[in-house]
């Protein structure tokens, strides 16, 4: 499980430092895609392969089904770590989450997310004061 924020720097080279502990969970090959929300989704391979399972379920034939398989796989880059523990992140990743400098990698129980800095502390202030609506609506899962 991937949980956690933690604070880091993307070189011009497009290379990121990930948390030794996501490293651990993430294994020597994993998949990074453009997720929702502009940032990226960091999954290792045996949860990708579960979730393209999955989404391999979909009905090709209803357009928000291929649209959304379309924009999950065709952004799908299979990565692996350098010899000091970075991630080479595509271009075109880079500019989907715009991520220029100052990055926030974040555990999210089964994936991590890598936000550019601003856009997280948006995404965050935005979103806090409706913590607890959200809460409510999922009083069904007893959190």
């Amino acid at each position: 499980m991937f949980m956690g924020e933690y604070q880091h720097s993307i070189d011009d080279k497009g290379r990121l430092t990930i948390p030794a502990k996501f490293r651990d969970g993430l294994g020597t090959s994993f998949v990074v895609t453009r997720g929702l929300d502009q940032c990226l989704f960091v999954y290792p391979m045996e949860e990708w392969k579960a979730l393209e399972e999955r989404l391999k379920m979909l009905p090709f034939t209803k357009a928000d089904a291929r649209a959304f398989t379309r924009f999950f796989f065709s952004g799908a880059s299979e990565c692996e770590w350098d010899k000091q523990g970075r991630v080479n992140i595509p271009s075109t990743l880079r500019d989907y989450a715009t991520l220029q400098k100052e990055c926030v990698v974040i555990g999210v129980s089964n994936r991590v997310e890598i936000w550019s800095k601003d856009r997280w502390e948006n995404y965050f202030a935005e979103s806090e004061g409706s913590f607890g609506e959200i809460a409510e609506k999922l009083v069904d899962f007893d959190l």
